[in-house]
């Protein structure tokens, strides 16, 4: 085993958040060609309300409070 300084982590921030989108991007139009752009319109919108739920939640307790809780 190597011993001695480890080089920095590469960072795939970008990487994720493309491929999340590109993820959420086909989620969507197989929702759409399935049941049309109501169903879309509501998933939308059920992942907002859940964004904003996991943000409040986030705001309210402090920082390092949610480590070992539970959803």
């Amino acid at each position: 085993m190597k011993r001695g300084v480890l080089s920095k982590a590469p960072n795939y921030t970008t990487a994720a958040l493309v491929m999340g989108f590109v993820n959420l991007m086909w989620i969507f139009m197989v929702l759409w060609a399935s049941f049309g752009l109501p169903a879309v319109l509501a998933a939308g919108y059920g992942l907002n309300w859940l964004i904003s739920l996991l943000a409040r939640r986030n705001r309210r307790s402090g920082p390092g409070d949610h480590l070992g809780r539970s959803l």
